[in-house]
């Protein structure tokens, strides 16, 4: 498979439902109301709900991230094969046990519908189905950068499954299939986007070239490279070699 050239097959999902363990067709998606594996002793809940955009007016903690379902299925970040999940979605949200929001400056819990704005360019689709998932910390830990992670990383590691059985997905099933080539022009002028990205600490951190597209597992933080400038290939950025934690 040729280095500059990036294939992402889209499947599209007409059905989210909550059982008893992980089940992911071409169209279909099923998943476990909490995680099957014990959670960080940290941690004092972890929740997980289907959500309706359309019918979200309820309470929630402060919005942490919205993740997209991607998996590598050949090749490294930016070149190769990846699959990618549409019609749904995932927002993760936090707090302590006793309402302390996990947030920096600015917390954004409230109800659902007021505090994101659906069908932009790193939000869901109003036509989504959103997978909630809550996370409620101990009173007794601080929410420093080490738990931060933590918390990002027990909800990566709720939708590994779904990435797992997303690979062995057949292409043939595919409802989208997308071709990126990064072309060189020598006799063209050379244009570079430049990204200022957050790494003061805690959730003001950047993860690059994790395992999975925005994924956490084996990705480089941005401040452990003391906040270097990075230079990355339109089609790392397109295939998820940024995972901001904010």
């Amino acid at each position: 498979m040729k280095k500059n050239v990036l294939n992402i097959k889209a499947f599209s999902i007409q059905s989210v439902r909550i059982g008893s363990d992980y089940h992911l067709t071409s169209n279909s998606l099923e998943i476990p109301d909490h995680p099957l594996d014990k959670i960080d002793d940290r941690l004092k809940l972890f929740d997980v709900r289907l959500v309706d955009p359309n019918d979200c007016h309820f309470r929630i903690n402060t919005i942490m991230d919205v993740i997209p379902i991607s998996t590598k299925v050949l090749g490294e970040i930016g070149s190769g094969l990846s699959h990618t999940l549409t019609g749904v979605s995932v927002i993760l949200t936090g707090a302590d046990e006793t309402g302390i929001q996990l947030h920096e400056f600015g917390s954004s819990e409230g109800y659902l519908d007021e505090k994101i704005k659906f069908d932009q360019d790193g939000t869901p689709s109003s036509d989504d189905v959103v997978i909630l998932l809550n996370v409620v910390l101990k009173k007794d830990f601080e929410f420093n950068r080490e738990t931060s992670e933590m918390v990002f990383k027990v909800a990566d590691n709720f939708i590994q499954p779904i990435r797992d059985q997303l690979k062995m997905i057949s292409g043939r099933e595919a409802s989208e299939d997308f071709e990126y080539v990064d072309n060189s022009n020598p006799n063209k002028p050379k244009v570079a986007i430049v990204k200022e990205v957050a790494g003061q600490g805690a959730m003001y951190d950047n993860i690059l070239f994790a395992k999975e597209p925005s994924g956490m597992e084996k990705g480089i933080s941005i401040i452990d490279m003391d906040n270097m400038p990075v230079l990355l290939t339109a089609n790392e950025y397109r295939d998820g070699a940024i995972r901001a934690l904010v």
